[in-house]
C-alpha cells in the first residue's frame, strides 16, 4: 500500500482537533493539520518516513497539537524574575504597583477623559493629567512626557537646538542599550555636536572656548551604565548652570534613569534624584518613567516653563505623545510618591531595591524550604540546594558599580546540568529566570514575590522530573 494512502484525511484530522481545542477558529486549525500533511508527505517523498506506523491518525494528532500548543500560547508572556536584576530590560523593567495596575484597568475597560476638561466640557490636553504632579514632585515649573527616554531627548534638541550647536563633554558620548548614542540621537535632531574635554577630564574652559554664534545650548548626559575611575574630572551641575545661563544659553541635562527618591541610605550612590538636578539649575532635564522611578515606559521631561511650553508646540511631539493606559499607570505611581513612605512599600521597584539583608536571608530560607519540600515530594535526589551570599543588581543602566547585598538559593540538579535546568524552566508554563554559574542555577528571592515561590517550585519539581 502506497505511504500517501496510509495518511489520515484533513477532515478526520480536524474532527478530533476540533473536541481538543474548541476555542481555536476553524480557519486556524485546518492551516496547522494542511501543514503537518504537507511535512508527512515531504517525509516520505525523501525517504525520511518508511512505514505506515508513524502516519496513524493518534501520532499525527500528537504532532498537530504540540504545534497547535506553541502556536496559540502568547508571545508576551509572564515569566519569574529570579536574576537578581530589579530594573530587567529584558524582562519588562518595573513591575507597576497594584494601583498603577488598577488605574490602567479602568482606563482599558472604558472611555476616559484622556483629553476632555472635566470642567468646561471643552477639550483638554493629556499632558495636564500628570504635569501639575510632576512639577510638585521635582519643584520643576512644567512638565511633559512622551513614550520614553530617547524620545525626550530627540524633542529636546529637536525643539530648542534644530540647526545650531550643542556643547557636550567628550565623556558623555554615550552608548546604553539597544545601541541608542548620543551623537545618533543629536543628528537626528538635526543639531549638531560640539566635543569638548578629553574623555577622562573636561573643565568649564573646554566649553568656553567652544562657544560661537550657532550655539544653542549646554548638554550634560549622566554616563548611567559606565562610570570613568582614577584620574578624571567634570564640570559640577551648578557651576555649569551659572555658565550657560551668563552667557544666555540653557543647560539641559539627559539623566536617563531618573529617581525622585534619595536612595544613597540604602548604600545607592552617585545617582542625583531629579529634584535634586532641577534645584542645580538645570534648564531642562529629561529621565525614564520605567527604571527606578517605578512606573510604566515614559519619557518624562521637567523643567523652566519658557522651553517645555515650546516643546508643547512642537509637531512632532505628537509622534512621540503617551496613550492613556501609559498616562494612568504614570498618574497613578506618581501620586504614591506624594508621601515618601508609601512610595517606598507601595511600588515594588523602591520596595526591592531597599530591601536589607535580614529580610533577603529570611525570605532566600523560606523559598529553599518550599523548594525542598515540592522537590522531595517528586522524589529524593533531584537537586540539591544550598544558600549563599551574593550581590544583586539595580539593572537599566542605573548604579552600575554598586551592588546589593542578597542571599541566592543555589540548586545544583542531579539529574541533568544546570545549563539543560536553565532551558528546561524557560519551557515552562510560567518560565523562571534564574542565574547560572558552573554547576548551579540560582535564585535571587529579591526580585521574586512571596506568592511566586510556590510557582517557582512547582516549575522547578516540573524540570527536574
Amino acid at each position: 500500500m502506497s505511504l500517501y494512502r496510509a495518511l489520515p484525511s484533513v477532515d478526520s484530522c480536524l474532527k478530533a482537533l476540533e473536541a481538543l481545542f474548541p476555542a481555536v477558529p476553524h480557519a486556524v486549525l485546518t492551516a496547522h493539520v494542511r501543514r503537518e500533511l504537507d511535512e508527512l508527505r515531504s517525509g516520505i517523498r525523501e525517504g525520511r518516513i518508511s512505514s505506515a506506523e508513524e502516519l496513524t491518525l493518534p501520532l499525527v494528532l500528537t504532532r498537530i497539537g504540540s504545534a497547535l500548543d506553541e502556536a496559540e500560547r502568547p508571545k508576551l508572556r509572564r515569566v519569574i524574575n529570579g536574576a537578581g536584576v530589579v530594573v530587567h530590560t529584558n524582562l519588562g523593567r518595573s513591575v507597576l504597583a497594584r494601583e498603577a495596575q488598577e488605574a490602567v484597568r479602568l482606563a482599558a475597560e472604558g472611555y476616559c477623559n484622556l483629553e476632555f476638561d472635566l470642567a468646561t466640557g471643552e477639550r483638554g490636553h493629556r499632558m495636564a493629567l500628570v504635569e501639575d504632579l510632576l512639577c510638585e514632585l521635582t519643584g520643576a515649573e512644567a512638565a511633559l512626557v512622551v513614550n520614553n527616554n530617547a524620545a525626550a531627548v530627540l524633542l529636546m534638541l529637536d525643539t530648542l537646538c534644530k540647526g545650531g550647536e550643542v556643547i557636550i563633554s567628550r565623556g558623555q558620548l554615550v552608548e546604553v542599550g539597544g545601541s541608542f548614542r548620543i551623537p545618533d540621537v543629536m543628528a537626528r535632531s538635526g543639531a549638531r555636536l560640539r566635543e569638548v574635554g578629553a574623555t577622562n577630564r573636561t573643565h568649564l574652559s573646554d566649553y568656553e572656548e567652544a562657544l560661537g554664534e550657532e550655539t544653542r545650548a549646554l548638554l550634560w548626559v549622566h554616563p548611567s551604565n559606565y562610570r570613568i575611575i582614577g584620574f578624571h574630572s567634570s564640570v559640577p551641575a551648578r557651576e555649569l548652570s551659572d555658565f550657560a545661563h551668563s552667557r544666555g544659553l540653557p543647560l539641559l541635562e539627559d539623566l536617563g534613569s531618573g529617581s525622585l527618591l534619595d536612595l544613597s541610605p540604602w548604600g545607592l550612590h552617585d545617582e542625583p534624584a531629579v529634584p535634586e538636578v532641577v534645584r542645580s539649575g538645570v534648564d531642562v532635564v529629561t529621565f525614564s518613567g520605567d527604571k527606578v522611578l517605578g512606573g510604566p515606559q515614559a519619557g518624562i521631561i521637567v523643567g523652566k516653563k519658557e522651553y517645555i511650553a515650546r516643546m508643547k508646540r512642537n509637531q512632532l511631539l505628537r509622534a512621540l505623545r503617551c496613550d492613556k493606559l501609559t498616562l494612568a499607570a504614570l498618574e497613578a505611581t506618581l501620586r504614591l510618591y506624594r508621601d515618601r513612605d508609601t512610595a517606598l512599600s507601595s511600588i515594588p521597584t523602591l520596595r526591592r531595591l531597599t530591601m536589607g539583608a535580614n529580610e533577603l536571608r529570611r525570605r532566600a530560607e523560606a523559598l529553599r524550604d518550599i523548594l525542598r519540600l515540592n522537590i522531595e515530594k517528586n522524589g529524593a535526589g533531584l537537586a540539591e540546594i544550598l544558600l549563599k551570599k551574593d550581590f544583586s543588581r539595580v539593572g537599566g543602566g542605573s548604579f552600575p558599580e554598586q551592588g546589593m547585598p542578597t542571599t541566592l538559593v543555589c540548586i545544583k540538579p542531579l539529574t541533568c546540568s544546570a545549563t539543560e535546568l536553565r532551558q528546561r524552566l524557560l519551557s515552562t508554563d510560567i518560565p523562571v529566570v534564574g542565574r547560572l554559574e558552573g554547576e548551579y542555577f540560582m535564585l535571587d528571592p529579591r526580585t521574586m514575590e512571596d506568592a511566586e515561590f510556590e510557582t517557582a517550585a512547582a516549575m522547578l519539581s516540573f524540570a527536574l522530573g
